[in-house]
C-alpha cells in the first residue's frame, strides 16, 4: 500500500518510543519495588500500571503492523479492527478494576486517562477500519491520532503511577517502618 510509506518516519519514531517507554516502565516498576511502602492491594496495579505497558505494546504493535509492506488496505484495516475491538473491551476491564480497588480514590484526571482516552483511541481505531477503503488519506490519519493518544495516555499514567509510589506510597512504607 504505497500511501502508507508516507507514514514509515512517523512509526518508527512512535514505535520506538513506545518500545523505549515500555522498557523504561518495567525499570521504574523494578526500582520502585525496593522502596519501603505501605501494604498495597495487588489489584491496583492491574488497574493503574497494566493499562500503561497495554498501550505502549498496542502502539508498538500498530506501528510495526503500519510499516510492513501491505498490498492492499483489506488486511490492514481488520487488524485496526480487530485491535480496536479488543482494546475497547480491554478499557471496559480497566474500568472494572478501577472501580473495585479500593486503595485509591480515582479522581476525574485518572477516569480520563485510565479510561476515557484510550477508549476513544480505540474507538478511533475501529471507526479507522470502515473509513480506509472509502477515504484512505483521512483513514491513515486515524490510527496515527489514536496511536499518539495512546501513547501520550501511557506516558501521562506511567509518571503518575510512579510519582504516586515515590511520593505517597513511599511515605506511607516509611511511616511503617518508624512504628517498629
Amino acid at each position: 500500500m504505497p500511501e502508507l510509506t508516507e507514514w514509515n518516519n512517523f512509526y518508527v519514531i512512535v514505535g520506538s518510543s513506545a518500545g523505549a517507554l515500555i522498557g523504561l516502565q518495567f525499570v521504574v516498576i523494578a526500582l520502585i519495588a525496593e522502596l519501603p511502602r505501605a501494604r498495597t492491594n495487588p489489584q491496583v496495579g492491574a488497574a493503574f500500571s497494566t493499562p500503561s505497558v497495554v498501550h505502549f505494546a498496542v502502539v508498538l504493535l500498530l506501528s510495526a503492523v503500519n510499516a510492513a509492506p501491505w498490498r492492499g488496505a483489506l488486511v490492514i484495516a481488520v487488524l485496526w479492527g480487530l485491535v480496536g475491538l479488543s482494546g475497547i473491551t480491554y478499557s471496559l476491564i480497566v474500568a472494572r478494576r478501577l472501580r473495585t480497588q479500593n486503595v485509591y480514590e480515582p479522581v476525574f484526571e485518572d477516569w480520563l486517562f485510565h479510561l476515557l482516552l484510550p477508549l476513544a483511541a480505540y474507538a478511533l481505531l475501529m471507526s479507522a477500519a470502515f473509513i480506509v477503503s472509502s477515504y484512505t488519506r483521512i483513514g491513515l490519519f486515524i490510527p496515527g491520532a489514536a496511536a499518539l493518544l495512546l501513547l501520550f495516555a501511557g506516558i501521562h499514567n506511567a509518571w503518575d503511577a510512579a510519582t504516586y509510589h515515590i511520593f505517597v506510597s513511599r511515605r506511607g512504607g516509611q511511616k511503617d517502618k518508624d512504628k517498629k
